[in-house]
């Protein structure tokens, strides 16, 4: 005769397993360091300010 197995435990140790694959694959998809933030904040004012430079007049070109 086999184990007997409790199936609410057997029930939430797959949800737990999913959900920390889930937050595996999300901490990929999103994590970036604060360091990493912050370069592309400044790559970011960086080219805004490039463009303002380029501006006719410091108005619309249009």
């Amino acid at each position: 005769m086999g184990d007997v197995i409790n199936l609410k435990r057997f029930k939430k140790r797959s949800e737990r397993e999913q959900s920390a694959k889930q937050a595996d694959a999300n901490r990929a998809r999103f994590g970036r360091t604060k360091a990493e933030r912050a370069l592309d904040e400044r790559r970011k004012d960086r080219a805004a300010d490039l463009l303002d430079q380029h501006k006719l007049n410091g108005g619309d070109a249009s």
